[in-house]
């Protein structure tokens, strides 16, 4: 699959790859700030942002996705960061195509399941998801009035301010969703699962991983884990920041982005 992307910058290749309900562009901020010492690529994984849709969504298939992309473009090697879905696609990546990993930094997610987190109240993602395949989008003459919709079933307004960025128009002024939500309904455990294990360390690069102090993702006994993984990896947490943390705290997260790839 050919993936959508943005590109900023010149030097070493450096690809974003965005979380579930997320796309390329709400990374362009952090992207332009790190352009100035590399040639930073933002994808859109499939099914989300301006990608291809197809009935399939798991890691497998997002691997092989990105490892198209970095041959497409003539990568040899790239750092990799990886937000939530996206941090378990790098994960998987690197286990997978380890000569391609320049370094690997990881945003709030560990190679673990998250089944039964993604079905408490709070995150419940089979609500998230059954809300946005019941809006009536022939009803509907603005955002405000899918956002009315949404709001029957989704109380927190930052879930659904960041869902409506999926929203697009088409030239009969029609809204729909840029996102295949049938797809990701279709597949919601299987994102969430993911869990990787290794019948050995994945070494040869530097590893990171960035935690919310506020999110519940990474939790302290999750680095037991990790470290069987990526025996060498590190761990930032960043405070007053939950799962989101590239919108929370962009310029914390970058400061220990930048520091992680001068060091």
């Amino acid at each position: 699959m050919e993936l959508f992307f943005r590109k900023y910058g010149e030097g070493v290749p450096l690809v974003i790859v965005h979380g579930l309900y997320g796309a390329s562009d709400n990374w362009v901020s952090i992207a332009k700030v790190l352009a100035t010492d590399f040639e930073v690529f933002l994808i859109d994984q499939r099914n989300h942002g301006r990608s291809p849709h197809s009935v399939e969504h798991n890691y497998k298939l997002m691997v092989q996705d990105l490892y198209q992309f970095l041959e497409n473009q003539g990568i040899e090697k790239a750092v990799l960061i990886g937000h939530s879905m996206g941090g378990k696609t790098v994960m998987h990546f690197a286990k997978k195509y380890p000569e391609k990993v320049d370094t690997l930094i990881v945003l709030d997610i560990a190679p673990k399941s998250y089944v039964s987190l993604s079905k408490k109240a709070s995150i419940h993602h089979y609500l998230i998801l059954n809300a946005m395949r019941s809006i009536d989008f022939s009803q509907a003459k603005s955002r405000k009035e899918i956002d009315n919709q949404l709001i029957e079933n989704i109380e927190d307004e930052r879930i659904r301010m960041f869902l409506l960025k999926n929203i697009q128009r088409d030239a009969q002024n029609k809204f729909s969703w840029r996102l295949n939500v049938e797809a990701l309904y279709n597949h919601i455990d299987e994102i969430m699962n993911g869990e990787l294990s290794a019948e050995e360390p994945i070494t040869g690069f530097p590893v990171l991983f960035v935690r919310g102090a506020d999110s519940n993702y990474i939790l302290d006994k999750d680095f037991e884990k990790i470290k069987e993984l990526f025996p060498y990896a590190e761990l930032k947490t960043i405070k007053n920041a939950g799962h989101w943390l590239h919108a929370e705290q962009p310029e914390e997260l970058l400061r220990i982005i930048k520091e992680f790839l001068n060091s």
